[in-house]
């Protein structure tokens, strides 16, 4: 009869078979010497590289939130060219050099947004569809909004199925009911536009039957009467 192999609980339950197992595992390293310390080596070196890159983003990361802090408050002062480009100075290199020079940092992540939202009110809809794809947010409110951002940006450039998309990611982005009505409301105008009647319909009711306390309800209440006679007229 052939033995049986030691599952992984009968090696730690038995004394015996733990032994035999390193025993086993002892073996196997002085036959491969050599492999276990190269495994060992790049082990070590994964671990180092990984801890040295670590550093250098937080490092970096704080370079950038240095040059970011300016940038946003002139942001704020509505002075959008010096937001954008920096000052003379020297206090920021401005958003547009953040995000070129910082991109993979959170702050230059931050910039980006910035960007996208200036962009935007410039007229500027595929640089705020770029600066804004490139936003990657763990804050779940704002990476909704941005969602949203490039929604309206692609209903701009008469792109119907685009702005549909990411409505639809707004929405479904950690539904909530201060934000998600919004949202909801705005994919139902952009399939209104597209005459798609009944998809219409379920986004303004997702709003009333789901987020009855919102501020939307009233509006979502009405757009969605308006949709279902035109649902059941066939349009007309």
């Amino acid at each position: 009869m052939a033995k049986k192999e030691k599952t992984g609980i009968e090696i730690f339950e038995s004394p015996e078979a733990l032994q035999e197992q390193l025993s086993k595992t002892e073996q196997f390293a002085r036959k491969n010497r050599k492999l276990v310390i190269g495994i060992g080596i790049g082990i070590a070196a994964l671990a180092l590289g990984i801890i040295g890159w670590s550093y250098y983003r937080s490092q970096t990361n704080l370079k950038a939130q240095v040059e970011l802090f300016p940038a946003v408050f002139y942001l704020q002062k509505d002075s959008i060219n010096k937001a954008v480009k920096g000052d003379n100075n020297n206090t920021t290199i401005g958003l547009e050099k953040i995000v070129e020079k910082y991109g993979n940092t959170k702050a230059g992540e931050q910039a980006a947004f910035y960007m996208g939202v200036i962009s935007l009110r410039q007229g500027k809809y595929d640089e705020a569809i770029n600066y804004l794809k490139n936003f990657d947010a763990d804050d779940w409110l704002i990476q909704a909004r941005a969602y949203s951002l490039i929604g309206d940006a692609y209903m701009e450039k008469k792109d119907l199925d685009n702005a549909i998309k990411y409505y639809k990611k707004a929405a479904n982005h950690y539904p909530n009911d201060f934000f998600t009505p919004a949202y909801l409301l705005k994919l139902g105008l952009a399939y209104e536009l597209k005459k798609d009647y009944a998809s219409a319909l379920m986004a303004y009711r997702t709003i009333v039957e789901k987020h009855r306390e919102c501020s939307e309800f009233t509006t979502a209440e009405k757009k969605m009467a308006r949709v279902e006679y035109l649902v059941n007229s066939g349009g007309k």
